[in-house]
């Protein structure tokens, strides 16, 4: 397994590509640094024999130690340790942990790829596992490429204008591929090592150049990143683990990729494009199953925290919110489990989260987040979108004014009540909060795709026969 040190040598000489507001920029760039902080601590806690057993697994290919976000689901205590150790991850970084992308694309890969294999004579799986051994043994970083920007939403990708809207296959060599094309929200690309892209969607056989699937550097000639950064407020004295991590997605560009055939894991074959497409989905929406109630634990225990600091801890209208902030946390964490409980084992050996809890959970995260922050903006009041400067604070002519009048119940002092307002300003009022919000809503999928998904897998027809049942009704 690799230091987090290792992971950043590598990553600060791959070649410039990225590009932020008009600037090509390296990754060593420190505006980057609060996103790869976030990854450093994948490593850093893998490393430390306290969190040993949460942060790393056995691999299948090896069986040597690897890193948790680099391991093949072989069970459903996989399944649970990986959710398990999402929620506790995200708690730490005070977010979205951002390293789950790569693993859940592999885990979709490696189902799907022996599918084919089976149906078609491909030689697909045996090219996937040979990428993983590769990915396991070198502890690498992947991110998860699947939305193509889609243009015009009513037509198929063979049907658009411009047909590197859907990322596509324009050439076929003896060794490889060539592709064109974009991918979109891509969080974590500037800072993987791998891109990992996967098709967005079911495919017909006109769609048959769109259904693809490879690897490659995250700096590979001719990708081309074009990114969003989105940090927590730069703190000037009152430092915070909090103001240590963010984020950054990007718009990924493939201009004319070569891949070679060995990191190619699927090329033409649509009838099982829509099937890599879901499965991803369901893997992410399970990672979301610990991502999401670690948010929810996150805003509920600052709710909790300015109610005491307000002297209203005791109130009923507190302990309703708090309340209402566990009931999502653990509804979704508990839809989680039984996703994996419930977890059915594919050709491959790699076990598949219960499509349906997972979707269930993934939904009632999404329609419930604007609820969580709202809950949180009512127990604080209005001093987070009011709150002075952190300068002003330490303004000697500003200074005893701003102590003197932070001030809510006795005993806690004046910069711990800074501290708390100051942190529930950047969690409600800061660009960041507007993006983690939105988020929130469609990471890994929108509410409506949930509901499709849910639909779509569940046995309507079993709950008539039990109304039909109960009804008399005989046919």
């Amino acid at each position: 397994m690799r230091t987090a040190e290792e992971y950043m040598e590598k990553l600060f000489k791959m070649r410039k590509n990225v590009y932020y507001n008009g600037e090509l920029i390296g990754r060593d760039d420190p505006r980057l640094r609060p996103g790869i902080n976030v990854i450093c601590e994948t490593f850093n806690y893998a490393a430390d024999p306290q969190y040993e057993e949460l942060l790393t697994a056995t691999s299948h290919l090896t069986g040597k130690k690897i890193n948790r976000f680099t391991h093949i689901h072989q069970s459903p205590e996989d399944l649970l340790k990986k959710q398990e150790m999402t929620r506790f991850m995200c708690q730490r970084v005070g977010g979205c942990v951002q390293r789950c992308m790569g693993i859940d694309a592999l885990n979709a890969l490696s189902v799907v790829t022996k599918d084919m294999d089976d149906a078609l004579g491909t030689n697909y799986h045996e090219r996937f596992l040979n990428y993983l051994k590769y990915y396991q043994e070198n502890d690498l970083v992947g991110n998860c490429a699947q939305t193509d920007v889609k243009g015009d939403r009513s037509l198929r990708p063979h049907q658009q204008a411009d047909p590197d809207l859907y990322l596509r296959v324009v050439e076929k060599r003896k060794d490889g591929i060539v592709v064109s094309g974009a991918k979109a929200h891509n969080t974590i690309a500037p800072y993987a090592d791998e891109i990992i892209v996967l098709p967005t969607r079911m495919m017909t056989e006109k769609d048959k150049d769109w259904a693809v699937a490879f690897a490659v550097p995250a700096d590979a000639e001719g990708i081309t990143q074009i990114i969003r950064i989105s940090n927590p407020r730069p703190r000037q004295k009152l430092d915070a683990p909090y103001a240590n991590y963010g984020s950054a997605d990007s718009l990924t560009v493939f201009d004319r990729v070569f891949v070679p055939w060995e990191r190619v894991f699927m090329c033409g074959e649509w009838q099982y494009a829509g099937q890599l497409a879901l499965l991803f989905a369901t893997y992410h929406r399970h990672s979301y199953t610990g991502c999401k109630p670690a948010v929810t634990d996150i805003i509920m225990g600052t709710a909790a925290l300015v109610a005491e600091y307000n002297g209203v801890e005791k109130a009923s209208h507190v302990r309703d919110a708090l309340a209402e902030l566990i009931a999502v946390a653990e509804l979704v964490y508990g839809a989680g489990i039984a996703a994996g409980v419930k977890a059915k084992r594919a050709a491959s050996g790699t076990y598949i989260p219960e499509v349906v809890y997972a979707n269930v959970a993934r939904y009632h995260a999404g329609v419930n987040v604007y609820r969580e922050f709202e809950l949180l903006a009512e127990l604080a009041g209005g001093l987070p979108a009011t709150l002075p400067p952190e300068g002003d604070f330490y303004n000697e002519a500003t200074k005893g004014y701003l102590e003197k009048y932070i001030m809510r119940k006795a005993g806690i002092s004046a910069e711990n009540q800074h501290r708390c307002f100051r942190f529930i300003s950047d969690l409600l009022v800061s660009a960041q909060a507007g993006v983690k919000q939105v988020a929130g809503v469609h990471g890994g999928g929108s509410p409506i795709m949930e509901k499709i998904t849910i639909y779509g897998q569940y046995n309507i027809e079993e709950k008539k026969k039990l109304a039909k049942y109960l009804a008399g009704i005989k046919e």
